[in-house]
């Protein structure tokens, strides 16, 4: 039957096997250029080098909307999970409780950007009105499939209306965030400190300094034998943290090959060999401190290479924000303030979804205070 004018078409999602075989051209052109965490080569890498897929617990399971040509419209970055690993939200207790009730909480679908603690767009689209038939079609997937909820993780503050328009539940979180205030360097920054904490940032810079020579490879400055070194940093701190590091060696390489412009490897060196360092990925406006690692204890390199590092490398080219990963209060004394940051969940059985909504509630009056207490701490000059 033909579309009246007064109807909407009618609109099919499907789920493709995986975003790889996708077409690269279409995806991006729903993801944007903003955020390199949901662009194709990102998310591909995550897959090609098998840190996404077979024996990790993600399954990738992107959803879409294609237009009358065939062309994606419409995507989803969304994973079929068996574990709560990776994500940096944390809803183990959420399992746990469901479990202990008699459900199933393993398998869920996750929209996110695997590993990455990175708030940013969780719905792709050419089209807006687009948003919630996304959404319905990932309810749908759970629903018809058995599987116990939906997650998006670290939605951005602009998309938050599309998962309330579709009923979704939404949680705070917060991190630390470093703002450029139009600063023309480093001292200048410093300069809007108070003058205890100005002077401390000066002492721990001098310390890490003074052992090391700093280096910034970016783009093809970027060799295998730099990926070498770096992959021995992450492998120590992925062991130390988590047990086993999340990404392949193959994904250093994979994201080197896919997306080099828009890495930054700092290296702390001694006798010309790297003894720490730290990865980021420039976006459109932020700078993303990613991983970190060393061979060496130095004390106050590990400030140096991630935060103070990260701020001059973000000045130097202009960009408003450096977001230095999840958690880390210490973030706070160098100049890392607190924002919020979000989630969004469905979840299938009413009962579990009234009970998450209560907690949602008074989980989100105590991040608010934390949010408002530590800002208040922060290390910037009061007003007066």
């Amino acid at each position: 039957m033909p579309d009246s004018p007064s109807a909407p078409a009618e609109i099919f999602a499907r789920v493709a096997d995986d975003i790889a075989g996708l077409s690269a051209d279409q995806w991006d052109a729903c993801a944007g250029s903003t955020n390199p965490f949901v662009c194709h080569a990102f998310l591909s890498a995550m897959e090609e080098s098998g840190s996404v897929g077979p024996g990790t617990g993600w399954k990738s399971l992107p959803i879409i909307i294609e237009d009358r040509d065939g062309k994606i419209a419409a995507c989803l970055p969304s994973y079929l999970k068996s574990h709560s690993q990776g994500e940096y939200i944390f809803d183990q207790q959420w399992a746990h409780a469901f479990e202990n009730a008699g459900g199933q909480y393993y398998p869920k679908i996750q929209i996110a950007a695997p590993f990455s603690p990175v708030p940013g767009p969780r719905l792709l689209m050419r089209d807006q009105s687009l948003a919630v038939p996304l959404l319905r079609a990932a309810e749908q997937l759970a629903e018809n499939n058995g599987i116990s909820s939906v997650h998006a993780t670290f939605v951005s503050e602009d998309q938050l209306p599309h998962f309330r328009e579709a009923g979704w539940l939404i949680r705070t979180d917060s991190q630390f965030h470093w703002r450029n205030d139009d600063y023309d360097s480093f001292d200048d920054f410093l300069a809007a400190l108070s003058s205890r904490k100005r002077k401390a940032i000066r002492r721990e810079r001098a310390k890490a300094q003074e052992a090391v020579e700093i280096v910034h490879l970016s783009g093809d400055e970027i060799q295998p034998r730099h990926w070498d070194y770096f992959w021995e940093f992450y492998q120590d701190t992925g062991m130390r943290k988590w047990g086993q590091p999340y990404l392949t060696r193959s994904a250093f390489a994979l994201l080197q090959q896919k997306m080099a412009e828009k890495l930054l490897l700092i290296f702390a060196m001694q006798d010309g060999i790297p003894v720490a360092g730290a990865l980021n990925v420039i976006g459109a406006d932020t700078l993303y401190g990613r991983y970190w690692g060393c061979t060496r204890n130095i004390p106050f390199l590990h400030f140096e290479i991630c935060y103070y590092q990260a701020i001059d490398a973000a000045i130097a080219r202009g960009l408003k924000t450096v977001e230095a990963g999840a958690q880390g209060s210490h973030k706070l004394a160098r100049g890392y303030q607190p924002v919020p940051t979000w989630s969004a969940h469905y979840i299938v059985d009413p009962g579990f979804r009234s009970a998450i909504a209560d907690y949602l509630k008074r989980e989100r009056q105590a991040v608010t205070a934390d949010i408002e207490f530590l800002a208040e701490m922060g290390p910037f000059k009061k007003s007066v």
